[in-house]
């Protein structure tokens, strides 16, 4: 309705407004004081833009409004994935199935071993590491699982000549699009800066990795904390509408908190909201959510909820387990029983 789109209209308004005024802020960088004010609202502007605005318009959740400034056909991101690679690779895969080990490549982004059954390799060891890396250049870690390089490289060798220059024509989209940026934050504002080039340079870096942290820990939160389920291609077989729900209620978790967090997190705090209705305005999650709570309750289901802190450290402690093989816990306390015992007191 008009509350709606009033809503909708005023979080933009206030995004553009605070990039705009945090960026002037930058000219001044020089300062100290006018580097952390710029820097923490340009952050903020950032995350505002990917989270509340971009993920959720590119979801189709302001369609509705026929508004073409506010669409998911006609709206690009600031992030170094195109906009309609994301949405087939988010809207249509990752929404489509949700936590399936092998179809859903939003699980693990193929970089890490995230359940149990999974088969476990010595590469998996370094996954806290890679994960850690990952969410630093997150921007561009989600840009390189949407081309799906990794398939391409082993089905390289049997695709046709249009499939490769297709290909080709996806990567060098993604480049033109981290052109434009990088060019943006790294050269065109610090040069505006004068003899505070350097220091915007470093609150423009600050400022994106700031955004890809925080993005990379909302969507851990969202699908990795221990009690989310994970699912088998098998299981999926001749799944029908209802189970596709159940599924979309099992393999998601929320976080807890105030309307600040909710903001910031795109309303992904709702996530299990989210998953069930995607193309619902994000502002009202909040609404439904002691419904379909209730829901749960109601059949015995675990929902899945904690506070930020507590859902984050839930998903790193999964990373940590599975970078390690199933029965290493096992193996490691019976070699320590088996231990001889050391004399105590023995003569010298």
């Amino acid at each position: 309705g008009a509350d709606d789109a009033a809503y909708i209209r005023k979080v933009i308004d206030v995004q553009r407004k605070l990039e705009l005024s945090s960026r002037a802020v930058l000219l001044f960088s020089l300062f100290p004081p006018a580097w952390l004010a710029g820097t923490t609202g340009l952050s903020i502007a950032k995350i505002l833009e990917n989270m509340e605005i971009g993920h959720n318009v590119l979801h189709g959740q302001w369609d509705w409004m026929r508004d073409p400034k506010i669409h998911s056909t006609t709206w690009e991101w600031d992030n170094a994935t195109p906009s309609d690679m994301w949405k087939h690779s988010h809207n249509e895969l990752h929404h489509t199935y949700t936590n399936v080990l092998g179809r859903d490549n939003d699980l693990g982004y193929g970089i890490m071993r995230v359940d149990e059954e999974q088969k476990w390799s010595p590469f998996h060891l370094g996954q806290p590491l890679w994960n850690a890396i990952n969410a630093c250049f997150f921007q561009y870690g989600i840009a390189a699982y949407d081309l799906e390089i990794g398939r391409y490289l082993k089905r390289r060798a049997h695709l046709d000549a249009e499939s490769k220059a297709s290909f080709r024509g996806q990567v060098g989209k993604v480049l033109r699009k981290v052109r434009k940026h990088a060019t943006r934050d790294y050269l065109v504002h610090p040069l505006l800066s004068g003899p505070s080039a350097l220091t915007t340079l470093g609150a423009n870096v600050t400022a994106n990795l700031v955004r890809n942290l925080w993005t990379h820990s909302i969507i851990m939160c969202g699908h990795f904390p221990e009690g989310v389920e994970t699912f088998t291609k098998a299981s999926i077989d001749g799944e029908t509408r209802g189970e596709w729900y159940l599924r979309q209620m099992l393999g998601a978790a929320n976080i807890d908190g105030g309307p600040a967090m909710h903001m910031m997190s795109g309303n992904l705090s709702f996530q299990i909201e989210h998953h069930l209705f995607p193309d619902l305005p994000s502002n009202r999650y909040a609404e439904i959510a002691p419904q379909v709570q209730a829901l749960f309750d109601k059949y015995g289901l675990s929902y899945v909820s904690g506070s930020f802190p507590k859902q984050l450290a839930s998903a790193w402690h999964k990373v940590f387990r599975l970078a390690l093989p199933n029965d290493f816990p096992s193996k490691a306390a019976a070699e320590i029983t088996e231990r001889p015992a050391v004399a105590v007191g023995a003569a010298a």
